[in-house]
């Protein structure tokens, strides 16, 4: 299927543009920075998605990923004006068959910086508009919402003994998911998945179910 993957130069982005060119898709990658993928099946489009005329006309995309965002820079700018211009653009058409926002955990939790969990919660909310809208050509929209996840954005806290520790306290299962798990997940909502919509899967290794339950010993 002819795939449209925002923010594919490292981390997440990266890890969904090579397993569905190892699925025998067509990809086509926009970033700011340069391509760090080499496939014969793959076009890499040099872009800043908030500059929405600079974008070229890709016609009949049939999956597209909204993974590209950043993280206390200009977070409603990116993370969802740009994600929803990007998506009127591109997927509101015949020929889509799925769309995927790559969210956050934070968007449930709100648990970081403020215009990031706003950012996020707004991709919720305009995940299940799209739904709607594109239901009429046969198509899902869906968000899938991360916790931590393994990628040189969060080295400064990966790298910080005493930060790691805490945050391994509040995630039972002890470790942060890989790119590449991720990737896997986008797989399945975005081509397996053909009936799931209008949802937010939230994929944190159970970070924000962990409770404290406090009672008196008996």
């Amino acid at each position: 299927m002819k795939t449209l993957i925002t923010g594919t130069s490292q981390g997440i982005g990266k890890a969904i543009a090579e397993l569905f060119l190892a699925n025998q898709h067509t990809v086509i990658g926009i970033d700011r920075r340069q391509a760090s993928i080499v496939d014969a099946h793959y076009t890499h489009i040099v872009a800043d998605i908030c500059d929405i005329d600079s974008l070229p006309a890709i016609d009949d995309v049939e999956v597209l990923i909204n993974n590209a965002g950043t993280q206390n820079e200009s977070d409603i700018d990116t993370n969802l004006k740009a994600l929803i211009r990007v998506t009127e653009k591109y997927g509101i058409q015949p020929s889509i068959r799925s769309i995927l926002n790559i969210g956050s955990a934070s968007g449930h939790t709100g648990a970081e910086f403020p215009e990031y969990c706003a950012s996020k919660g707004g991709v919720i909310a305009y995940t299940k508009n799209v739904a709607l809208r594109v239901a009429k050509y046969g198509a899902t929209c869906n968000s899938l919402d991360p916790g931590g996840v393994v990628t040189p954005l969060n080295l400064c806290v990966m790298e910080d003994p005493a930060l790691w520790q805490e945050i391994m306290d509040q995630t039972p299962l002890k470790r942060w998911a890989t790119a590449e798990e991720i990737a896997q997940w986008a797989y399945f909502l975005t081509v397996t998945n053909g009936f799931c919509t209008g949802q937010s899967i939230v994929v944190d290794g159970g970070e924000s179910i962990l409770s404290h339950f406090v009672w008196p010993e008996s």
